[in-house]
């Protein structure tokens, strides 16, 4: 009768612990936060302020900061939907994809474009951003009334490091590529200090620049003029590890933002950002 009461308990601890390591057994609690990582430094997508203005977001791991922008508004929105909490983790723009495959974070909404090497070890949701991509120059400077790449020969042109906009600098005829920077802060702080005569953005960071900072400008190309490039290569979307079936939830959650909503928040990110 021992024997078989015992046999009895194992088996029920047996099938407890298949039960807890099976798909969707999980309690509902313990998935009810969805960590966002975003470098909280990439205005007007992502920035870090010191207060709750302008529906700014508590940093997880910044006790003192709060994250605001188009990012974390579209991160509210992907949270609301799915009805989970929004947690906020500032992460430098090299640590992200890492973080994401480490499982410190559950996704990346921080203006990144889903390029096939990227593609190769994350997953991409829809765009949730149509871009394009300019130089932004000194408005007093010699390249201001550039129309053309070809007008940048020789000009000392840098970008974002591990980004697409540095591999772009490339397509500029006789250009002086300087060493990549690692944020768009230094790179601004660059260009104002004469270092380069410009950088490559998407054009919601060159609107940024130029309304943060009055002595700069951005170069926008016509269609036969500027850079060449892959949509993936330039519009953003979601990352996502691989395999993981957040990815149709999130792409449901985004087509319910329509393109009227999203750039009314981008509107509204761009009179509201604040930069280091």
């Amino acid at each position: 009768m021992i024997k078989k009461i015992i046999a009895l308990l194992l088996t029920a601890a047996l099938m407890t612990s298949m039960l807890v390591l099976l798909p969707g057994c999980s309690d509902d609690g313990e998935k009810g936060q969805l960590r966002v990582g975003m470098e909280c430094d990439y205005a007007p997508f992502n920035w870090t302020q010191s207060d709750t203005s302008n529906g700014a977001v508590s940093i997880s791991n910044d006790s003192t900061g709060f994250a605001a922008g188009y990012d974390v508004e579209i991160a509210k929105k992907i949270a609301a939907d799915l009805k989970m909490e929004l947690v906020i983790v500032k992460i430098d723009w090299d640590g992200l994809i890492p973080a994401l495959r480490a499982g410190t974070i559950d996704i990346i909404i921080a203006g990144m474009s889903p390029t096939g090497e990227r593609k190769e070890v994350i997953d991409f949701s829809d765009y949730y951003f149509e871009s394009e991509l300019v130089i932004v120059v000194k408005k007093d400077g010699p390249y201001a009334n550039a129309a053309s790449l070809a007008d940048f020969s020789g000009a000392k042109i840098t970008g974002q490091l591990n980004t697409t906009h540095y591999d772009m600098i490339d397509q500029i005829p006789s250009v002086d590529k300087q060493g990549a920077l690692p944020t768009f802060p230094t790179m601004m702080t660059s260009l104002k200090s004469d270092f380069i005569d410009g950088y490559v953005s998407e054009r919601p960071g060159a609107s940024a620049a130029a309304r943060a900072h009055s002595d700069l400008t951005f170069v926008e190309f016509e269609a036969d003029k500027g850079f060449i490039y892959d949509r993936d290569e330039v519009n953003i979307s979601i990352g996502i590890s691989k395999g993981n079936d957040l990815l149709s939830k999130i792409n449901t959650a985004l087509a319910k933002i329509s393109t009227e909503e999203r750039e009314n928040l981008m509107i509204d990110a761009l009179a509201n950002m604040v930069e280091d």
